[in-house]
């Protein structure tokens, strides 16, 4: 669980006991809809784009030692997290991995270099008690002959890990798709990325006979549409679980996703899965005076309450925890009885 005691360097007093209190209602939050993470037998896998984590470039303000509390509280609830969207400087998610505590380790790109890049980096983290690191990663680079538009590679590298948890081997691939814009072209660009994942994923699939899992931030707008069909395409498949959800709080976009390459049958789904919208118990809309007033100078620019309002909460909020959700999924990984089965006689 995580280091709680981080929780007494806040002060003062009052705003400690405010934060606690959202802790409490976001841990209720989570044990309604996630289950009880102590089982054995299910693996539960996330992807979370975190707002330029770690970056000073567009919000002037250092995440607050409660958000990194928030955040941690959400994370424990998994076994294995894809992290987008983590900075060149990786101090914040080193104070994030402290409070998640030792078991907890991570697997981290370099940065992807150039504009398109944006100096961030592609990371796993998981709870070695349940996950265990295959000692195989690597960063996706095509062939010669499969280059995007015959000349380029990704904008940023996709990032390609194995793990083992229980009895299923899995690779896992994490992505964030290059955004552009919503025009054709925008679109066009980022379908040409999603299917060159897809179909290198496929190929690899095939020679390992092992379950490839590709997750992340897709930059996909719509629940139907070229992009959508483009993660599908190859053979991958979106679980049941997930159709249809918005990854975004605000804006009902579907760009977070996680989909599947099954083979051999080995993936078989518990049928819980889904979003976590946080801010229905953490940096919540009844609180935005409360911030207003603790942190004037960040609205100090802004003309009226109603506007600070509305900065805080489609803006400045989203620089403390994200402006996209969680998206998870659970995995059986006990498949001792198959096993024995198959040893059986067949006279």
């Amino acid at each position: 669980m995580p280091r709680y005691y981080e929780i007494k360097d806040i002060d003062p007093k009052e705003w400690r006991d405010r934060v606690i209190d959202n802790l409490l209602k976001l841990r209720k939050q989570l044990k309604d809809c996630i289950p009880d993470r102590k089982t054995t037998n299910k693996l539960r896998i996330a992807t979370w784009n975190i707002r330029d984590f770690g970056a000073r470039r567009f919000n002037p303000r250092s995440r607050l030692a409660e958000s990194y509390l928030y955040m941690a509280e959400i994370i424990s609830n998994f076994d294995v997290v894809a992290i987008q969207e983590v900075n060149r400087n990786m101090r914040q998610f080193r104070e994030l991995l402290y409070i998640l505590g030792n078991q907890w380790k991570c697997i981290s790109t370099d940065t992807t270099e150039g504009r398109k890049g944006n100096q961030e980096r592609l990371v796993f983290i998981y709870d070695t008690s349940k996950v265990q690191f295959m000692d195989i990663a690597g960063e996706m680079v095509l062939q010669d002959v499969k280059l995007i538009d015959r000349e380029r590679q990704f904008a940023r590298t996709p990032f390609l890990v194995s793990f083992q948890s229980g009895w299923l081997r899995f690779n896992m691939c994490t992505v964030h798709i290059y955004f552009a814009d919503d025009t054709a072209i925008g679109i066009d660009e980022r379908v040409k990325e999603i299917k060159a994942i897809t179909g290198f994923l496929a190929d690899k699939s095939r020679r390992d006979k092992i379950c490839y899992i590709v997750l992340g931030d897709f930059n996909i707008p719509k629940a139907k549409g070229k992009t959508m069909d483009a993660l599908k395409s190859n053979g991958f498949f979106i679980p049941k679980e997930l159709w249809g959800i918005p990854s975004t709080p605000f804006t009902a976009k579907h760009y977070d996703q996680i989909a599947f390459g099954e083979k051999e049958g080995k993936l078989k789904f518990t049928g819980k899965g889904g979003v976590i919208n946080y801010y229905d118990s953490v940096f919540r809309v009844d609180e935005a005076d409360i911030y207003i007033n603790k942190y004037p100078k960040d609205f100090e620019r802004i003309q009226t309450i109603d506007a600070k309002r509305r900065n805080y909460s489609k803006g400045w909020r989203t620089w403390q925890m994200s402006d996209h959700l969680p998206m998870w999924i659970e995995l059986e990984i006990d498949f001792t009885e198959d096993y024995l089965k198959s040893l059986k006689s067949k006279e």
